[in-house]
């Protein structure tokens, strides 16, 4: 399949050093594999997207010299596919409706006795997967039906994913556990029932969660290799497990070095990071480059920089790749 890669920014701030360090590695990824480059806005959790934002981003890329090869797409405009794959996976007996919050699964980790880490995420502990009205297409109507009855006529039930019934399908190992290669980071491996538990795939108010998107995104374009921050990397094996479920092509991934911030946490909007000062855009791409591992060069243009550094990309990151 011919290369296919992608930047999938989301709109809640403009990019700041961090994300232009991805932007850039996925950009040198596609130009030495003489692939593809796409531009994809993430923009499904739309209360947190703020006005302008995707409209700022792309004129920021552009300005870097970073122009995708097809014209972009926005996920808040593709739900009707994230609602197909929802309902493959419902007939497959492997999504279930969902009715706890978060205090719930809180307190229902608490009486087990165990405890969310600092800087953890809960695992869910499975309370709703026996089913609140059983397990089949039927009875994922009935609960879809009396969601309605009792909010919002358009408002759709939250969803997860059966991990434990995925493992048993499409891993081969006796537990969760899956491993698969990162082609920066090397071999991975995560137990995904203990490590993440059932994961949303559509939320309480009717968003689409980001693992179904992506995956389900990803395969439409025909993406062939991921590049993107590290902080994505926990990801991976959730979006592996849908891909197997959704008999999709797992594209290979990269997960490029963090940019941390004064207090030594990752470089994010969450954080406070600070828009990307683009008043001298050749020596913002030099700071993303040299954070790469690249060579700064003594280039004096963009094109000159990019061209430069397609060279060492390939050099640096394609070994083994072919």
């Amino acid at each position: 399949m011919p290369y296919a890669g992608r930047f999938a920014p989301s709109p809640t701030g403009t990019l700041h050093a961090g994300s232009l360090v991805a932007a850039l590695a996925s950009w040198l990824d596609a130009r030495a594999h003489g692939g593809r480059w796409l531009v994809r806005i993430e923009d499904v959790d739309t209360p947190r997207c703020l006005p302008g934002a995707d409209t700022t981003i792309l004129q920021q890329l552009a300005t870097c010299g970073l122009v995708p090869d097809e014209p972009p797409v926005w996920q808040s405009q593709r739900g009707a596919l994230y609602e197909q794959a929802l309902q493959r996976l419902v007939e497959q007996g492997l999504a279930y409706p969902c009715a706890c919050s978060r205090k719930d699964i809180e307190q229902a980790l608490q009486q087990a006795g165990q405890h969310k880490p600092r800087h953890g995420e809960l695992v869910y502990p499975g309370t709703c997967r026996s089913g609140l009205y059983g397990r089949s297409a039927r009875a994922w109507r009935l609960y879809t039906g009396r969601c309605m009855e009792r909010t919002h006529p358009q408002k759709q039930p939250p969803a997860r994913m059966e991990i434990a019934q995925t493992a048993t399908e499409f891993i081969a190992t006796k537990d969760a556990t899956l491993h698969w290669s990162d082609r920066r980071l090397g071999p991975q491996t995560q137990d995904v029932e203990h490590e993440v538990g059932d994961f949303v795939l559509r939320r309480a108010d009717g968003l689409w969660a980001y693992q179904l998107a992506v995956v389900v995104d990803d395969a439409a374009q025909g993406i062939t290799d991921v590049v993107r921050g590290q902080d994505l990397a926990d990801n991976t094996a959730r979006q592996i497990l849908l891909q197997r479920a959704l008999q999709l092509p797992t594209p290979r991934y990269l997960h490029t070095p963090l940019v941390l911030g004064a207090n030594g946490e990752k470089l994010s909007k969450q954080n406070g990071a600070q828009p990307l000062d683009l008043h001298d855009p050749l020596a913002a791409l030099q700071a993303a480059a040299t954070k790469l591992g690249l060579p700064a060069g003594s280039a004096s243009t963009i094109p000159e920089a990019l061209h430069h550094w397609v060279t060492a990309w390939s050099a640096h990151y394609l070994k083994g790749t072919a």
